[in-house]
């Protein structure tokens, strides 16, 4: 019951090298290597934390919450046959307000520092994952309804054995949506760029500037660890849970760094989207969940 957070924890430590090699190679760098930002989090951690007069209890905690909810949503993913630590009817809804708990303290750490700046990126941060939530729930809801089960270990065991003919494309939908949900949940292209320094565009990278040191590292872990959590998520949809566990594992890993090389390249060829256009792209997915949903309803014959 354990292999699907551990392999997660795995996966999380190379794939922020992996995504920094594909950007590397996609620009004509050298560039670091795979391990270079597990480099970083082992220089901050040998760091002290600096807190300013202005912040509070909700400032030093933040960062050790966030980490501690992404942690118990990775309890909740299984992986192959096998069902995740934490899984019962409906559990999903558990996961999701679990992360959203994380974003939650993370919005509310930088309102702590009494900064106009860190809430401006706060405000942003708060309508995205308030936009993208509805296309998370009906995605997920979709996924019940195609298998009739509401529990994430349960949906998965059972997506590819249903029997129906259009499995392959409500995958390939579902990890469309995932890819572009977890681009935004983790404040990246095209809705933000961890590498600007744009005062007015920033948006995460602006909420944390006031963390330093220890607190920082568990800031940057617990985004590494969503990417996996994410590409777990992935990677149940496009392989059916009955196959061999050993190539399950191999599968579990390529999933992993093709998700990466995706989203290194994306950050490489595509511009960030204009601010005024973020919301509508983010709604854009919501529709998407919601087609997808109104054909299975069709199909399924639970459509008056």
């Amino acid at each position: 019951m354990m292999a699907g957070f551990i392999l997660i924890a795995v996966a999380a430590f190379f794939f922020p090298g992996v995504i920094l090699r594909t950007k590397s190679i996609a620009s004509g760098r050298k560039g670091p290597g795979i391990f270079q930002p597990w480099r970083d989090i082992a220089v901050l951690f040998k760091k002290g934390s600096v807190f300013s007069d202005t912040s509070g209890l909700i400032f030093r905690i933040g960062p050790s919450v966030t980490l501690a909810t992404v942690t118990g949503a990775m309890l909740l993913v299984p992986f192959a046959e096998q069902k995740a630590v934490l899984s019962f009817e409906g559990d999903f809804i558990l996961f999701a307000y679990l992360l959203a708990l994380g974003k939650f303290f993370t919005i509310i750490a930088a309102l702590d520092t009494g900064s106009s700046f860190e809430g401006m990126g706060a405000s942003r941060e708060a309508l995205f994952s308030m936009l993208v939530e509805p296309a998370f729930f009906i995605l997920i809801a979709t996924f019940a309804m195609f298998t009739g089960y509401t529990s994430f270990s349960v949906i998965f065991n059972h997506f590819f054995i249903t029997g129906n003919d259009y499995v392959l494309i409500y995958s390939i939908i579902g990890a469309y949506l995932l890819v572009q949900i977890a681009m935004i949940e983790n404040s990246r292209l095209p809705v933000d760029d961890p590498k600007t320094h744009l005062e007015l565009t920033m948006i995460h990278e602006v909420m944390i500037l006031d963390h330093s040191g220890f607190d920082k590292a568990l800031i940057h872990i617990g985004t590494y660890l969503k990417f996996a959590i994410y590409g777990s998520l992935i990677y149940n949809l496009v392989v059916p849970a009955g196959w061999n566990v050993i190539l399950q594992t191999g599968l579990f890993f390529a999933v992993q760094a093709l998700f990466a090389v995706v989203i290194g390249f994306t950050e490489s060829f595509r511009a960030r989207n204009k601010m005024n256009k973020n919301p509508k792209f983010i709604l854009t997915l919501s529709s998407i969940a919601l087609i997808a949903f109104m054909v299975i309803l069709i199909l399924t014959e639970k459509l008056a």
